[in-house]
């Protein structure tokens, strides 16, 4: 069982992560976004567009409570994207903070479903002989 100060300081991690990415992923998205037509390759401005959009549909989803575990998921697959897609092109700038966004969302989801597994096993009839 973790102490009450270790589960403010996730739900704190929880909340600053989802708000920090948020925050980033709408300003990428406008900033690709007024670049449409600046003369940029149409396939990596399209693909910028899209993960960015997929990023703040994934960042709200992992605020909501309800489904923070689908919005985390979908938070890690496309930091991986990302990080893949800087290594092909051999720009690994930013890489060190995609993998802690990646770890605190790691960090948050394993909280939750340790909760969700404790908060289980103390709902389930005691097996003992009365």
């Amino acid at each position: 069982m973790t102490s009450a100060r270790t589960e403010f300081a996730i739900r704190c991690l929880h909340w600053t992560v989802g708000t920090v990415v948020l925050c980033e992923s709408i300003q990428t998205f406008y900033s690709a976004y007024s670049l449409r037509g600046a003369g940029h390759a149409g396939a990596l401005f399209a693909l910028r567009l899209g993960l960015s959009a997929c990023e703040i549909v994934a960042a709200l989803l992992f605020l909501i409570p309800a489904t923070s575990g689908a919005g985390g998921a979908g938070l890690l697959v496309i930091f991986g994207l990302a990080i893949a897609i800087h290594a092909l092109h051999g720009d690994l700038r930013g890489f060190e903070i995609l993998v802690l966004y990646g770890v605190a969302v790691y960090v948050s989801l394993a909280d939750r479903r340790e909760s969700r597994t404790a908060t289980a096993r103390e709902q389930l009839p005691s097996m003992e002989p009365h």
